[in-house]
Parts: C-alpha cells; structure tokens; sequence
C-alpha cells in the first residue's frame, strides 16, 4: 500500500491521468465488503485534501463500518456524462485508513456543516486508468514499486 504522493512520485502520468477523473464528477462508487465477505456498493465523494486521497460519510454510515470493520476498497471513478470516456475510465483500489480526533478537522471543506463524520485516507494497492485511443482500448495499470504496465486490445 502507498499514499497518493508516492503514487504520483512513481508514475505521474498515470497519476494525473487518474486524479482528472476523480475530480471531473462528484460522486464515484465504492465498493467495500459487507460482514459476511459479499461487496457492497455504494456512493460516495472523493476529495484531495494536501496530498491524501480521502473519502468521507455520515457517522455510522454502511460504508464507514465496512471500512471499519474490513478496510479493503475499490473506487470507481464515476465516467461522467455523457459516459464518452474520453478521458478514460479511472479505478484504484487498497485499504482506507480512518482519520480521528481533532486531526480530522483539518479536511473539513470550507461550508460543510458542523458535526462529527466519518474520514478516511485512501492508500492504494493499484491504479488503472483505461481509455479508447484511435481503434485500440488501451489499459494502463499500477501497482507499487512495479511501475506502470501498458496493455492495448484490438
């Protein structure tokens, strides 16, 4: 598992790539795994706050004590719509890591309202970023310390 800095430190491109979808729509899906081991989807918000990739929810939102109890994830950047891809079809996944205490504070965006929530710092595991270029899909993948690896299907 890495940090989004060390991501963006080891593959850029891929990076930048990933972190345009994410922040092109508001709302992604994750997927978390529910007590007895079946996923479960759900919506959710993405933020970058410094050099975190973050998550958050209600207090005692599903999704929260998933990641709580479990804190294996795959988020989904949402493709936007149209759904035209052109900026690619973007997904990480990895373990989030709740934020508590007063350190939490410092992610709160400028108008959410007062009151306790749920905050989790997404490390990741991996990273595809899969687009349509000219006649090939054309797939890009990231894993820690491996670098990136290109995939292209006709």
């Amino acid at each position: 598992m890495t940090t989004w800095q060390q991501f963006a430190a080891e593959a850029p491109e891929l990076a930048e790539g990933v972190r345009a979808r994410l922040a092109a729509t508001e709302h992604h899906v994750l997927a978390t795994l529910r007590k007895d081991g079946s996923p479960r989807v759900s919506g959710t918000e993405a933020a970058f706050h410094g050099l975190d990739l973050t998550i958050g929810s209600m207090p005692g939102a599903v999704k929260a004590r998933d990641l709580q109890r479990d804190p294996r994830f795959a988020l989904h950047a949402n493709p936007g719509a149209p759904s035209s891809m052109a900026d690619g079809d973007a997904k990480v996944s990895g373990r989030a890591v709740e934020v508590e205490g007063e350190g939490k504070e410092g992610y709160r965006d400028p108008g959410q309202p007062p009151g306790d929530f749920h905050l989790f710092r997404l490390l990741l595991d991996d990273a595809v970023l899969t687009s349509v270029e000219n006649d090939r899909l054309v797939v890009r993948m990231w894993r820690p310390g491996e670098g990136v690896r290109r995939v292209e299907r006709t």
